[in-house]
């Protein structure tokens, strides 16, 4: 049991560690643009709930090179700033599934086969969970958090008064933190038993379908692994004898989401939207994967191992980690004081 506690400790720092520059980098493009693109311009193009705002969160969300978890601060500043939920949801799982940066790894580790069969397995993921959820809710796509809170008036107050820099400054290190304090904890705490519970080689126990993709998609869902980070885990599976197809189900599941991105969706998007989510994820890497199986001989496919994945250096890690940290806590800080004074 200590070894259990010491080892789920040390995972979950290590994990918090890893996470912490993409969520910071995150914030800072969130906080750019909220700046740039005002609550005005955000309902306009993706808050009306149709099908053209879903297009357009997915195509937005594709080439930008941002991770499962810095994703998630982007997503929260636009449902904050009046984004339909369908379209938040779209674009929630068509951007850390690929970008730009991933693509052109892609193509160096495992060729131009998996480069093309990707991004438009993201494209197709966003357009159906938005689809999917436009659907169902229609036009009334507010969500259970998406009315102001209580300690909102502390965000709103003398907001007039901010030059952009300041406004850019609160957002993204204020704001944001305070609003995702709780539930990035959870998730990370979360992430940390699954990190210790499950072991590192189940993988090369399922090789043949459908366990193959069963395991591929099961471990990937929860794990926290980015979409560049994923190239060299899937190349490795292949060479232990994974399908192609399996390895692409991993290469979606896994950037698609984690147990920090899964609480978000739970707490800030609704069950329903949940549920949507993961169905959707689950199905698309499947099917994807199921027909890059059936093209791979007929397209001659191949891969090209020249390069490995590069790790940010421990020292910086820990900084963006304790910077996090300390964001973190500031906002949950300031969460408790706006309650306070909303009391009185």
């Amino acid at each position: 049991m200590v070894t259990f506690i010491f080892d789920f400790l040390r995972a979950t720092v290590l994990l918090w560690c890893q996470m912490a520059p993409y969520i910071l980098l995150g914030m800072v493009i969130a906080g750019i643009l909220h700046v740039a693109m005002d609550k005005n311009f955000v309902r306009r193009q993706l808050g009306e709930g149709s099908i053209k705002s879903i297009l357009k969160a997915t195509l937005l969300g594709v080439p930008l090179p941002v991770c499962s978890c810095g994703v998630i601060p982007l997503a929260d500043s636009l449902r904050r700033d009046g984004a339909h939920r369908s379209s938040v949801l779209a674009f929630l799982v068509s951007t850390p599934t690929t970008g730009v940066d991933s693509i052109l790894a892609t193509y160096a580790l495992l060729g131009p086969l998996y480069a093309v069969f990707r991004p438009l397995a993201a494209l197709v993921a966003g357009i159906t969970l938005g689809l999917s959820d436009y659907f169902l809710a229609g036009k009334d796509g507010n969500t259970p958090d998406a009315t102001p809170k209580p300690c909102a008036h502390c965000h709103e107050v003398h907001r007039h008064e901010r030059t952009k820099f300041k406004e850019f400054l609160h957002h993204s290190f204020v704001e944001i933190p305070a609003d995702l304090a709780k539930w990035l904890i959870v998730g990370v705490l979360a992430g940390g038993v699954i990190t210790v519970g499950i072991p590192a080689d189940i993988f090369a126990h399922y090789l043949t379908f459908p366990w193959d993709f069963a395991a591929a998609i099961g471990l990937g869902i929860p794990l926290y692994v980015c979409a560049t980070g994923s190239i060299p885990i899937a190349a490795a599976l292949i060479a232990k004898g994974m399908s192609p197809g399996a390895a692409l189900a991993f290469l979606i599941a896994g950037p698609a989401t984690n147990t920090v991105a899964m609480a978000f969706v739970w707490a800030k998007l609704g069950k329903r939207s949940f549920y949507l989510y993961l169905g959707n994820i689950i199905i698309i890497a499947f099917v994807s994967g199921f027909i890059f199986n059936a093209f791979w001989p007929v397209l001659g496919g191949r891969m090209l191992h020249k390069c490995g994945s590069e790790m940010l250096p421990l020292w910086s890690e820990i900084t963006c980690g304790l910077v996090l940290l300390a964001l973190v806590l500031s906002g949950i800080r300031k969460q408790k004081s706006c309650a306070i004074a909303t009391a009185d």
